[in-house]
């Protein structure tokens, strides 16, 4: 198996990759799915050594990786059951063959029934690959059922069953794998939204195809690379490193818009001033004097602190009052970049314009009302979304959650790092904080939101690794913002 590659695609485009290995470099079908299945087989060896092996097959060419499995299990001595949901003697071309091999090694195959109970076994997730379509139903949807009731450890062949290649949605139901081996090219829908939820550790394997192929096929998304930022010179001040305006903070929400600002001084920010109420401007920096707070009223208020600044963070704390929209619209008649956060995007929802020189950083919820839908919706195609965001909106749009995207309007990344344990208030405003920061230190909007997004991540990763998930607080990120920050 390889290392994880950044490149993710289509799962129509693999199996584009699988037919020119197999037609235009004579590549023989049941040589990959041979490779397939021993990849899988030598996982399960390398982690849970001698332990018996249930593997759930279905229809096509998935069951026939589940069927070499069998095979190379029966071959090794180990106990194995092979479940299987349809009949197999339908099985067409290399998937029939791999099921004959194993009925000539003396394998049996047992015709799955929804009493089934499972224990002190590896299960083997062979059942649907990645051409589902439709949502899971019938005696499908009672073996993911019984699989993941079992709480056995689950090992998903090419994609766990149920969840959608393309868009990560669950379809209906889907097995919930401790790994996911992945062939050819890597799936983009197993890396976002629900899909954090099904394909537990993933791991890759090319099947040693052609990397020519690979060149002849262009990828639809990129996952994040760790983010290595250049020293500064030595002769720096902090004229060189900008001056971020943060616009927030209304009366009972001083908190947010004071994370926001840290998290610009820790990323790096020459300067960093916030404009907020005045009955609590004069205490938001007391754990952090270098914050220069200004309590503003009106538009002429701010006018004067946004004519400083090089980047100006609008929406932590806001709120929506009369007080909000005043200083909302105060700022979008600049001409300065802008990353646009919390209240800011409920504002931007009802204003429905378009710019280009703006970061726009959404959770689902924020993206549903920018986009008129239900997060239902949002849900069901997070690549969509993050599209039509920037398509709609401009700029560089980032949409928050398991697998956060990032669309600059030539390409989505993704990002690899973050943990549950970011599901807690202020986490969204820190994020903020580091993207204005970042581009304050003249990275452009999308270098920005990238390195910002990805060490947000680290950053709470890292916490989560010291003192766990649960408890963790967004404040709790910034020592190790600074730490990853200086990488």
């Amino acid at each position: 198996m390889q290392k994880i590659p950044t490149n993710l695609y289509l799962a129509e485009q693999v199996r584009e990759m699988d037919r020119m290995a197999i037609e235009d470099y004579a590549i023989a079908g049941i040589d990959l799915m041979r490779k397939a299945g021993q990849q899988v087989f030598d996982l399960i060896q390398e982690n849970f050594a001698s332990m018996a092996i249930a593997v759930f097959c279905g229809a096509g060419n998935n069951a026939g990786d589940g069927y070499v499995i069998a095979t190379l299990a029966k071959q090794a001595g180990l106990e194995v059951n092979v479940y299987c949901l349809s009949n197999p003697k339908n099985l067409k071309g290399d998937a029939a063959t791999t099921y004959l091999d194993y009925i000539a090694k003396g394998g049996q195959v047992i015709a799955f029934e929804n009493s089934l109970q499972l224990s002190d076994c590896i299960i083997v997730d062979a059942l649907l690959g990645t051409g589902l379509d439709r949502m899971v139903s019938g005696k499908f949807a009672e073996a993911i059922s019984v699989i993941n009731q079992s709480e056995m450890p689950v090992v998903a062949v090419d994609i766990p069953s149920g969840l959608n290649a393309d868009t990560g949605n669950i379809m209906g139901c889907a097995v919930q794998a401790l790994w996911t081996v992945s062939f050819i090219g890597l799936k983009r829908g197993m890396f976002t939204g629900f899909a954090a939820d099904c394909c537990g550790k993933i791991v890759y394997s090319s099947l040693d195809i052609p990397d020519v192929i690979f060149k002849r096929i262009k990828p639809v998304a990129k996952l994040m690379t760790e983010p290595v930022l250049p020293q500064r010179q030595r002769t720096a001040h902090k004229g060189h490193h900008g001056h971020v305006l943060l616009v927030g903070g209304d009366n009972g929400f001083s908190g947010a818009i004071r994370l926001a600002a840290e998290a610009a001084l820790r990323t790096g920010a020459g300067l960093v001033s916030v404009a907020t109420r005045k009955s609590h401007a004069a205490y938001i920096n007391t754990a952090n004097p270098e914050l220069m707070c200004h309590g503003v009223d009106n538009s002429d208020e701010l006018k004067a602190l946004i004519d400083k600044a090089s980047v100006i963070v609008i929406g932590p704390g806001l709120g929506q009052s009369a007080w909000a929209k005043t200083l909302f619209e105060c700022v979008l008649n600049s001409n300065k970049p802008l990353v646009v956060d919390a209240d800011a995007l409920n504002l931007l929802a009802d204003a429905k314009i378009r710019r280009d020189n703006w970061v726009l950083t959404p959770h689902p919820g924020e993206a549903a009302r920018l986009l008129a839908c239900s997060t239902n919706k949002i849900a069901e195609d997070r690549f969509l979304t993050v599209l039509e965001l920037q398509k709609g909106y401009g700029g560089v749009a980032v949409l928050k959650g398991a697998g956060t995207l990032i669309n600059c309007g030539e390409e989505i990344t993704l990002s690899t790092t973050g943990n549950p344990g970011m599901a807690s208030g202020g986490m969204g405003d820190v994020l903020a904080g580091m993207v204005a920061g970042l581009i304050a230190q003249k990275y452009t909007l999308s270098q920005s939101a990238k390195i910002a997004v990805y060490i947000h991540g680290e950053a709470a990763d890292l916490s989560a690794k010291a003192k766990g998930e649960r408890g963790m607080l967004a404040s709790d990120l910034m020592p190790f913002i600074r730490e990853l920050i200086n990488r």
